[in-house]
């Protein structure tokens, strides 16, 4: 790990980090399949711990009680991305992003 991703890590107060691309835009991408009938949601490029990061999603992305949180299912891909599926929560995760700092 660079010293440059270590500092960064060690400063902000959670466990991984979600750096913007290029345009300073947040990587978060909407992936439709199957005829419209699969959404899938991606954050790529996440540094540090992708697990906490799909842990701290899941749990609090949603109210427990709501039945968004009944259908969302969050997986790690390839150790630096993440997929979540169960509805069109693009707009839901890139406020949650943004309120967390990223």
């Amino acid at each position: 790990m660079s010293t440059i991703i270590s500092h960064v890590l060690s400063t902000h107060r959670y466990p991984y980090f979600v750096r913007r691309n290029l345009r300073g835009s947040l990587p978060v991408y909407s992936d439709i399949r199957n005829g419209a009938t699969r959404y899938l949601i991606q954050i790529r490029n996440v540094e540090g711990r992708v697990s906490s990061l799909a842990q701290d999603l899941k749990q609090s992305l949603f109210d427990a009680k709501s039945p968004h949180a009944q259908r969302l299912t969050v997986k790690v891909q390839h150790q630096r991305h993440i997929i979540l599926s169960g509805g069109r929560f693009k707009r839901d995760v890139m406020a949650w992003l943004t309120a967390k700092g990223f």
